[in-house]
Order: C-alpha cells, then structure tokens, then sequence
C-alpha cells in the first residue's frame, strides 16, 4: 500500500495558496493604481537652462483638452498620444512621458539644438542640429552665427555639416558669428574680436581649412597681428593667406 507524504503535500498547498495570495494583491493594487485620478504633472527639461519653450507650454500639451490633472484617471492616459503631441511642437526634437507611482505625469523633454540663424527673404529663423527649419523664441536668442545667403537643397548638407562643425569646436563657435553664402557657392566668415573677414572658399575640405586657421589664429594672436589684417584667406588647403 502507497503511503502519503502529507508533508510534502501541505508544503505544496501552502506555495499555491501564496501565489494565490500574491496574483490577487497584484491585480487588486494594479486596478486601484489604475483607478487613481493624477496627483499633477511635472516638466524636466534636458541640457542647459536656455529654454526656447516653457514649462507651461509643455503642461499644456501634457493633459488632452487642457484638462487639470486631477481630473484624470491613469488608465485613460494615452502615452504615446501625449508624447507626439509634445514631439510636434516646433521647439522640441524628443519627449518621453510617464507616470510615477505616486501618481505625477511626467515629461522628460530634449529641445531642438539652434546652431545658426538665418536671414533670408522669408525672414529669420534657426536652423537645428539635424539640419531642419526651427522659428525664433520669444523666451530666448540663441547665441549662434547669423547666415546670409541663399540655402537650397543643393547647398543644404555641406552647409549643415560645416555648421555642426563650427558648433562642436569650443573655438570655432566662440570665434565665428557670421557666414554668408555667395551666389558661387563660396563662403565669407566674420569672427568676434577682429576686423578681418574670412575667405572660406567651398565647403571642400572644411576640416582642414578650420584647423589651417585655427594653428594660424594661435600663432599670430601672440604678436596682435591680427589687428592689422583685413582678409584671411583659407582656400588653399596648404598655407593661410593674408591680406593687410
């Protein structure tokens, strides 16, 4: 005759009874948690304090309607909804939403990065770091070079790629404030704290022409010979060029 282990059997019982215990707690609190109405929202911003979009402005892209918070159940959030809404806004590149479990709708948002602000004949905006169209803010003015000159879908790359070259060079974006396209194609830059232009040439061989000027601008400031130069020729891949 088989015996029993009824040890054994009350230790199984018992782990299915826990698990039971477990799985009803779980649905219980996820239901009460999904029941619950937002407490409020909050705006992180990534990046510096330059902000092109405030804080209200992304409060109100946050909630449908422009509805308060509070009035809100968390399982009649759309995320994703919300999160493209904020991504259509013309002053920011990325958001990411959520809701902590103390009941705050979060939003994490990356502005569009300006690294040059155009003037052309449909008036002024910033062009982005992903090479895109971005209008000006009345909350803030980038401290970018002003480009003159006309961009067009032949010229638009090169031009992107020079200008987020100039932007991640610490020099380079302190030193040029202006770039002006001429109808050749060439480029023309001012810098800061001179009275010199520089003759840029194509965009052909940009890294080598920024380092040619930068070795040049390092040795020549030595001696405040910069001061008396008024063209500063870059063309030519090797040598630098200078006009008094």
């Amino acid at each position: 005759m088989r015996k029993f282990n009824w040890t054994n059997i009350w230790i199984n019982v018992r782990l299915v009874l826990m698990f039971s215990v477990v799985i009803f707690l779980f649905s219980f609190t996820s239901k009460r948690n999904s029941d619950r109405k937002l407490t409020k929202s909050a705006v992180v911003f990534l990046g510096d304090d330059n902000l092109f979009v405030t804080h209200e402005t992304v409060n109100k892209l946050l909630i449908e309607n422009n509805q308060k918070a509070q009035t809100i159940r968390k399982d009649k959030l759309d995320l994703n909804k919300l999160e493209k809404s904020i991504d259509n806004h013309h002053m920011i590149e990325k958001s990411q939403v959520f809701v902590s479990i103390d009941g705050v709708l979060k939003v994490v948002v990356k502005q569009k990065t300006p690294i040059a602000r155009v003037f052309g004949e449909n008036g002024s905006f910033y062009y982005d770091y992903q090479g895109n169209k971005m209008p000006l803010s009345d909350n803030f003015t980038a401290r970018v070079p002003l480009v003159s000159g006309e961009i067009n879908d032949k010229n638009s790359k090169d031009l992107n790629e020079l200008l987020r070259f100039i932007f991640d060079d610490a020099f380079l974006k302190k030193n040029i404030i202006g770039i002006q396209i001429l109808p050749n194609g060439s480029l023309k830059m001012m810098n800061r704290n001179f009275n010199y232009e520089i003759d840029f040439g194509k965009t052909i061989n940009m890294e080598k022409k920024f380092n040619n000027y930068k070795a040049f601008f390092q040795k020549a400031v030595l001696d405040s010979s910069l001061y008396h130069y008024k063209k500063i020729n870059l063309k030519f891949t090797q040598q630098v060029v200078c006009t008094k």
